[in-house]
């Protein structure tokens, strides 16, 4: 096993970054032995006060440099991420238990969010001429004027590609970010966040806290003036309601129940091993996996073998190079979770295809990938998130029962669709009810497209990330109005009279024009 790059001095240098006036830590375990990698200064709402009157301040200097400074920082910092992958592998791999080629999905994702938004933030946040209601006598202009200090509330499960699809736009908008941290990834936060400052960053630009969140999250919701939240639906909802409140905008990535749908003319082998791949990346503890798993009867027999095969010869592991297929869960309350809900679905008639043993000999929350038949709504496996290493296999008859079956979820975050046919993949990818579809492949093909919007419908959330409204979240709209001086806008009942018919002519004129 290759020797991790970080070390207990690299973690006590960066910890150091933390908002955080008192001297109270966490100690941070790390899934592959379970022993504590590190301890964690824990932040409070006077250093979130803190923090956001500094970035304040920044941002007041960051908006005015304009795009073309912005931009320089911010492909700077895209070559320092890619330069620095190997430590950034490591922080995650040590954070998170993922593998390190699951890992270096992570570095892809920053990498590109970094690069699209400060290539995009010009194109799209730059002032431009609109046409005016009254041509030749008013002109209009539309700017976009960033929206102060944004906080972003970021989970352990994607630390680094959840940070940057949230932080950089934020950044390239000409915005503070004010970042709470999970404790499980605050190191790869802020070795991201390192690398931005090296790159030329101001310090009180991109502030991270920690702590917990009855009093940290609180804090920062109580005082940014945009929110982007990325967790569980139950908390989404109390996060939208203090928005609501506040009247600030938000965007919530939220909870998922994502359906994969396999039709009846698909190869059955490398079908089998996508589906593997969309259900237990990150064993499974990633928003968009795969956690229901529809195949139609006729290539089910075959699909389910080659899916039970390769499942039992995947190796467990988190060592630090790519030698492993799967990983760790990320902790003990993960580890319960899963074993929970196994444990409800058996009780009540489920039957394990593969898997469903802990693996304490490997380390102490390694969960076998487990893939569940029988399962029944009267099992919280059904229809609740189990966001770990259990997906549930169902049989289907033709394309429309799959789709019904897919959609009948109260989430609508990510779906897949694997099939040989060009046409019946469109029809059945635009009757999904998901924020994003995957054509035979499970969810990276969306993931990984930084220019396109990302997030979901129904109970999976509000708002958009990445993309073009990806960076509009972080500012607004002013429009700019001026007279030429041509002509004088009526004011009294004797000019309206005579300007009238012209403008009725203006109207007609206007019309016709569009139409060609």
């Amino acid at each position: 096993m290759r020797a991790a790059i970080a070390s207990p001095a690299l973690f006590e240098r960066l910890t150091d970054d933390v908002v955080a006036s008192g001297a109270e830590t966490t100690a941070v375990p790390t899934p592959s032995t379970g022993e504590v990698l590190h301890h964690l200064p824990r932040s409070s709402a006077d250093d979130v006060r803190d923090a956001v009157a500094r970035a304040r301040l920044a941002q007041l200097a960051w908006a005015r440099a304009g795009f073309a400074a912005r931009r320089r920082v911010l492909l700077a910092a895209h070559d320092l991420i890619l330069e620095r992958r190997e430590l950034l592998l490591d922080l995650v791999q040590l954070e998170s238990g993922k593998t390190r080629g699951q890992a270096f999905e992570e570095i892809y994702q920053a990498a590109g969010a970094t690069r699209y938004n400060a290539l995009a933030a010009r194109r799209v946040l730059g002032a431009r001429r609109t046409r005016s209601g009254v041509p030749t006598i008013t002109t209009t202009r539309v700017r976009y004027r960033p929206k102060g200090v944004a906080g972003v509330i970021t989970p352990w499960n994607y630390a680094l590609s959840l940070a940057a699809m949230d932080v950089v736009p934020a950044l390239a908008a000409g915005c503070a970010v004010l970042q709470k941290a999970d404790d499980q990834g605050a190191l790869t936060i802020l070795a991201l966040r390192r690398a931005f400052i090296d790159a030329g960053l101001p310090e009180a630009l991109w502030a991270v806290v920690a702590g917990p969140a009855a009093e940290v999250g609180e804090a920062l919701t109580d005082e940014v003036d945009y929110i982007c939240f990325t967790g569980s639906t139950a908390t989404g909802r109390t996060i939208a309601e203090k928005a609501g409140r506040r009247l600030v905008g938000a965007s919530l990535e939220l909870g998922g129940k994502n359906a994969l749908l396999v039709l009846d003319d698909v190869d059955p082998v490398q079908t089998a091993a996508s589906a593997a791949h969309a259900a237990f990346s990150a064993m499974g503890q990633l928003c968009v996996s795969i956690e229901r798993i529809y195949v139609d009867q006729k290539v089910a027999a075959p699909f389910q073998r080659a899916l039970i095969g390769r499942l039992r010869e995947a190796k467990l592991g988190s060592a630090l190079e790519y030698d492993a297929d799967y990983g760790s869960l990320a902790s003990a309350a993960q580890l319960e979770r899963v074993e929970a809900h196994l444990a409800d679905a058996v009780a009540k008639g489920a039957t394990v295809l593969v898997g469903g043993r802990h693996r304490p000999d490997i380390g102490p929350w390694f969960f076998e990938p487990t893939v569940l038949t029988g399962v029944t709504p009267d099992m919280a496996v059904y229809a609740e998130e189990t966001f770990g290493a259990i997906a549930c296999l169902y049989l289907v008859n033709g394309d429309d029962e799959a789709l019904l079956a897919a959609n009948a979820s109260d989430y609508g975050l990510n779906a897949a669709v694997f099939t040989r046919s060009p046409r019946r993949a469109r029809r059945i990818a635009d009757a999904l009810d998901a924020g994003s579809v995957n054509i035979n492949e499970g969810y990276r093909g969306a993931f990984s497209s930084i220019a396109a919007p990302m997030g979901g419908i129904k109970q999976s959330g509000l708002g958009r990330r990445n993309g073009e409204v990806g960076l509009l979240r972080f500012v607004d709209p002013v429009t700019i109005s001026s007279t030429t001086g041509l002509l004088q806008l009526p004011h009294t009942a004797s000019e309206y009279r005579g300007l009238v018919p012209p403008l009725l002519l203006l109207a007609r004129a206007l019309k016709a024009a569009r139409r060609r």
